[in-house]
């Protein structure tokens, strides 16, 4: 007996729904289970443009990495996935957000922007690993540049790919140590351990390099919740300074640089961040050849392969104010993908003994990890900021019309500093 017509197609409707959802099955078995990364940042709050320009990166990074077909693995190749978590700038959400991460079966955990933070999540994760040794996970540091973190503080489970405050002081000196304009300089910063360590190395290093110039003021003021730079700004012009020296980074960087426009401080400003996030714009015509900035890397570093990887950049992030890129962390990533490659694994102990000896080049550029005590080295550049098509500026910053001029170029057997890790390893 044949069925209605109706019945047939509802018998056929629930065979195809049947057989799509076996294929759907099929499919989802078969595809590969993404390896996770928790970015662990301030997203929202005072510092969340500068959470959002590391997302920024990191994502692009992943994304390259999944485009040439994920991580070579036993099994199949697997891909990264970047997850988000905001620690709305507080080191106890960090933790929480932390924690949450390692149940999803993060492998890495990376953070940067504060090294309190920084401080707060290495203890953690330390403590984790111990209590859940099936359960472990990496911490990848792109910002937090406390020495401390790479010697007394130094751990098997963290690597730090940006250099150290201590480094970047050195190259900023190496540059104003030839500035005989400067007679007197102004030392300022966040109040955290951070921006202690800028003021410290850079007070120890101005009077052996130059013991002529006068420290005229020195001070460290809250993170984040200055509103109005106007007080110190005052104060700097008052000093007679001819350079602030600062560490400043995020908005407490670009309001005091506007601050000090608006009070007619003509002086210079040796930075290590004053290269992007509005500070270039906020100065306008007063930072020509007086804003100092050391870095990793800069759009203008003058080949053809640094042009194209920041036009490969804007072109993924077309729209100006998302244009901030950052060398290390797209090396952050590349080492990370090679370290699982060479593991054959995931198993994070496995990972971390391949990063120890990870060697990556991008772009021109290159570092590697130093075994003793987790720091990358690599390459670091400082550049003053000038007018975008003059000599060496083909590009500028967020469409300010100003970009940064490379100085010096300083290789990484240059860059290096000792260190005071004693290294524990698991067996």
């Amino acid at each position: 007996m044949s069925l209605p017509l109706f019945s047939r197609r509802q018998v056929l409707k629930s065979g195809a729904a049947a057989l799509g959802a076996a294929t759907i099955t099929r499919v989802q078995a078969q595809s590969p289970a993404p390896i996770r990364l928790a970015l662990v940042e301030s997203l929202s709050g005072p510092f969340a443009n500068t959470g959002e320009a590391v997302y920024r990166n990191l994502l692009w990074a992943v994304e390259r990495v999944n485009a040439r077909g994920g991580i070579a693995l036993p099994g199949g190749a697997r891909p990264l996935q970047l997850d988000r978590y905001d620690s709305k700038g507080q080191n106890d959400e960090a933790l929480s957000a932390m924690r949450a991460a390692l149940d999803g079966g993060a492998l890495a955990v990376l953070q940067g922007n504060s090294s309190a933070t920084a401080a707060a999540l290495l203890d953690g994760l330390a403590k984790h690993n111990e209590r859940n040794p099936s359960r472990q996970a990496l911490f990848l540091n792109y910002s937090a540049v406390d020495p401390v973190l790479t010697n007394e503080r130094c751990s098997f489970w963290h690597f730090r790919f940006d250099a150290h405050a201590d480094m970047r002081v050195t190259a900023l000196m190496d540059v104003l140590k030839d500035d005989r304009g400067v007679q007197a300089a102004y030392l300022i910063g966040q109040d955290y351990s951070f921006g202690q360590a800028v003021l410290r190395e850079s007070r120890r290093q101005l009077g052996q390099l130059r013991p002529d110039v006068r420290i005229v003021g020195e001070e460290l003021h809250p993170m984040g919740r200055v509103k109005d730079f106007a007080p110190y700004a005052v104060k700097i012009k008052a000093s007679g300074a001819q350079a602030v020296i600062t560490g400043n980074w995020g908005n407490d960087l670009t309001l005091l640089v506007k601050a000090a426009r608006e009070v007619g401080f003509e002086g210079k400003f040796y930075t290590f961040y004053g290269n992007a996030l509005g500070a270039p714009a906020a100065l306008g015509d007063a930072g020509v050849g007086k804003v100092i900035a050391v870095a990793d890397w800069l759009p203008n570093v003058p080949t053809a392969e640094s042009a194209a990887f920041y036009r490969a950049f804007r072109t993924r992030f077309p729209n100006p104010a998302d244009d901030y890129v950052h060398m290390r962390m797209q090396l952050l990533v590349e080492a990370l993908a090679q370290s699982v490659a060479q593991a054959r694994s995931t198993e994070v102990a496995a990972v971390a003994w391949q990063m120890e000896k990870a060697k990556v080049s991008l772009a021109g550029r290159s570092g590697h990890m130093r075994a003793a005590d987790h720091q990358f080295q690599q390459p670091l550049v400082v550049g003053v900021m000038d007018r975008q098509g003059s000599p060496g500026v083909d590009f500028d910053v967020e469409g300010s019309g100003y970009g940064f001029r490379v100085i010096k170029d300083i290789a990484p057997a240059q860059a290096q500093m000792p260190h005071s890790c004693r290294m524990e390893r698991p067996a």
